[in-house]
């Protein structure tokens, strides 16, 4: 008998349909297929490079602060929106390594339990039913799904590379700028790659002071650049006044786990976001707050992470464009997007793609080599360079065995 809960269901997450459909995300595809992969090829070694964290831990200093910092009894308490030291080391980073001075530490930074808690929490400040979010296609959609979850609207606008993967805010339908409160942005992009610029940036401060939006940045990936020094949108004139940015531990200090970021910029919407938050969590563990203000203040470790994405990208362009793919080194991520092919030779003959998701598909079958697909705006996929590899030595082999693997495949784009 069908229980009543079923009927009970939230609209928002499909009412009385919800777990009833049959649409498999595709993550899950990815999973299925890499999975069916190996049973039907017992001790081959799959190539991983659709994984979005890194590949290495926490350097070994981090992991002695936490442990010094988790020994100290008064750091077992809430943290709620706390944690002095981790908010002033992010202020001297913000300084330091982004070049954004001035930031008060006790009013414009407040610590998230990761970008993604932040996404999901800010669209609670700011949406209300027919309300609409500016955001990029493809895309993290946290924020959007929490916006949709609150009876608002979601208006994308695709990332083409005939734009650089920047976003045509001129684009954007009066009716739908009219109802519009905030734009998401993010820069490093996820799966693009690409960078912003100093000059895309001041014109999204003009573009959201001429129609009153609020800007989020999510720079999950700043810290991850191959030259010069990170892009703050806070750097940007203006910028303060109608934005903030996120930041994240995860991407450049190997800290995926550990779950810590912070929100900052803009006093009232960081005041906003400490609200909200305060009555949805309890705060981050104060000792993890401890090791990343610790992290925080040695950004050479972000650099050499950095470095070495860059090496493995330099790499991985190199093995692509030798097979066919068209692909070009980003400035930042550690995200390779290329285009995807319209066919290929395969065991059983060519073999035509309808979409990206198809030709993903075949490389974790043919080849063994797991990817993500993006047919948002246009057909992609996306290469991450954090695959597994313990040294720069084992970095070559699995490059060789890329490159191996895609002879022969004749791709035609």
């Amino acid at each position: 008998m069908e229980s009543y809960i079923q009927n009970l269901f939230a609209e928002r997450i499909g009412g009385k349909l919800y777990g009833t459909g049959t649409d498999i995300y595709k993550f899950e595809k990815i999973k299925r297929a890499k999975r069916a992969a190996l049973a039907a090829n017992p001790g081959a070694e799959l190539i991983d490079m659709g994984v979005g964290e890194p590949d290495e831990m926490a350097y070994p200093d981090c992991v002695a602060a936490l442990a010094a910092a988790a020994a100290k009894p008064g750091n077992r308490i809430y943290a709620d929106n706390g944690g002095q030291a981790y908010k002033d080391a992010a202020a001297r980073w913000m300084q330091n390594v982004c070049n954004v001075a001035g930031i008060d530490p006790t009013k414009q930074i407040v610590h998230s339990i990761g970008s993604k808690a932040a996404l999901s929490i800010l669209p609670n400040c700011f949406i209300n039913p027919g309300d609409v979010a500016l955001m990029t296609t493809p895309g993290y959609p946290v924020f959007g799904t929490h916006a949709k979850y609150l009876g608002g609207e979601v208006y994308n606008l695709p990332l083409l590379e005939s734009n650089g993967f920047l976003p045509d805010l001129d684009a954007v339908p009066a009716d739908k700028l009219r109802r519009a409160k905030t734009l998401v942005l993010n820069y490093p992009n996820n799966p693009t790659g690409a960078s912003a610029t100093p000059a895309f940036f001041a014109k999204v401060v003009a573009f959201a002071q001429a129609n009153d939006l609020v800007v989020i940045h999510d720079a999950a990936y700043a810290a991850l650049v191959f030259e010069g020094k990170p892009l703050s949108f806070l750097a940007t004139p203006g910028a303060m006044d109608v934005g903030v940015e996120l930041h994240s531990m995860s991407k450049g200090f190997n800290m995926t786990g550990w779950r810590l970021g912070f929100v900052v910029g803009n006093e009232l919407i960081v005041r906003a976001y400490a609200d909200v938050k305060d009555n949805s969590d309890s705060g981050q563990f104060l000792a993890i707050q401890e090791a990343c203000a610790y992290a925080l203040d040695h950004p050479r470790m972000t650099q050499t992470i950095a470095a070495k994405y860059s090496r493995r990208m330099d790499g991985l362009v190199t093995v692509l464009n030798k097979h066919g793919l068209t692909a070009r080194k980003p400035r930042g991520s550690f995200y390779l997007y290329v285009k995807s092919p319209r066919s290929a030779a395969g065991k059983a003959g060519r073999v035509s793609f309808a979409n990206a998701e198809a030709f993903s598909q075949w490389m974790i079958t043919e080849k063994l080599i797991s990817t993500v697909p993006w047919d948002d705006a246009g057909a992609y996929v996306r290469f991450s360079v954090t695959f597994a590899a313990k040294d720069e030595a084992d970095e070559n082999r699995v490059l060789g065995e890329i490159d191996k693997r895609l002879a022969g495949g004749e791709f035609a784009l």
